[in-house]
């Protein structure tokens, strides 16, 4: 599908969404084949290039998804191509949902420049919502696993750990483009205003950045606590079971050794069994008593 707004008198913004054949065939007479193919990549990496020849200026940048993928949040790559005269934005089905940013953006008057870092200002304010989402669960999790250390817990540590390795990776492309986009012919050119403005969204990307850095720390040195706790509480079950397996060893040794078909002392002895009880006791309490002394019981 493809909708045009009209931005100022001199430019057009065209939202392409999910196109089918006869609308590619209708772009490509617009827009260079290579950009295209770029535009329509649903994989393709943040970044942006200029191509000096067609004045041609494209945009990557990474969108959270508004919904979770797999129990975890992701992103997905939105294109912005700015020709002469007109501004395209390429959207998917997962990223459909910023056309209703771009209409609302659209409905105000402002200089195409301006609308596009609008857009790129709320796609970045988008961070901070699931990113504090993010630590609002990491709370509840950690308040869970203090009281049971079970795998339905883990599991959901590990679904926030994958939320921001994708939030936090997003963010950083996106910071690291829009620097590289200041650096640009056109962008040098902007007024005043629209320069102020795409200073506005760079201090926002690495806000988003600087937010998700610090909550997928917290979340590492969560998941490595409590990924010793786990190793400590096996280390104990171990020593446990050890030991106990080492004192029970003893009634073995003795009763199999006074069981044996051979001359034995106590044989005639009428309290020969509660002799060998007895020495039982006391070798295995020894033991016990010498487990102790080492810490180990």
């Amino acid at each position: 599908m493809i909708e045009r707004f009209l931005i100022d008198q001199k430019s057009t913004w065209v939202i392409v969404t999910i196109p089918v054949e006869s609308e590619l065939s209708e772009l490509r007479t617009q827009l260079a084949d290579e950009i295209l193919n770029y535009a329509l990549d649903s994989n393709e990496r943040a970044r942006v290039e200029y191509d000096t020849y067609t004045h041609t200026l494209l945009i990557i940048f990474n969108a959270v998804l508004p919904s979770l993928v797999d129990q975890h949040y992701e992103t997905a790559p939105v294109a912005l191509i700015i020709t002469d005269g007109q501004m395209f934005s390429f959207l998917s089905d997962q990223t459909a949902f910023i056309a209703d940013k771009i209409r609302v953006i659209l409905t105000e008057h402002r200089s195409r420049y301006l609308a596009l870092f609008e857009l790129l200002f709320q796609l970045s304010e988008d961070y901070f919502g699931d990113i504090e989402v993010t630590n609002r669960q990491r709370r509840a999790v950690a308040e869970k696993l203090r009281h049971q250390t079970t795998t339905p817990n883990l599991l959901a540590l590990s679904d926030l750990e994958q939320s921001l390795v994708y939030l936090l990776t997003a963010s950083k492309a996106n910071v690291i483009s829009l620097n590289q986009l200041r650096t640009l012919q056109p962008i040098r050119q902007l007024t005043g205003i629209e320069t102020e403005r795409l200073d506005d969204v760079i201090i926002e990307a690495k806000q988003a950045v600087e937010m998700a850095q610090l909550t997928t720390d917290v979340i590492e040195r969560l998941s490595v606590t409590y990924n010793n706790v786990l190793n400590n509480n096996l280390n104990n079950t171990m020593k446990f079971l050890t030991v106990w397996s080492l004192v029970l060893t003893i009634p073995t040794i003795v009763t199999g050794f006074f069981g044996m078909n051979v001359p034995l002392p106590l044989v005639k002895n009428m309290y020969a069994w509660e002799i060998t009880i007895g020495i039982t006791i006391i070798l295995a309490v020894s033991m016990m008593i010498s487990f102790w002394k080492h810490h180990l019981l």
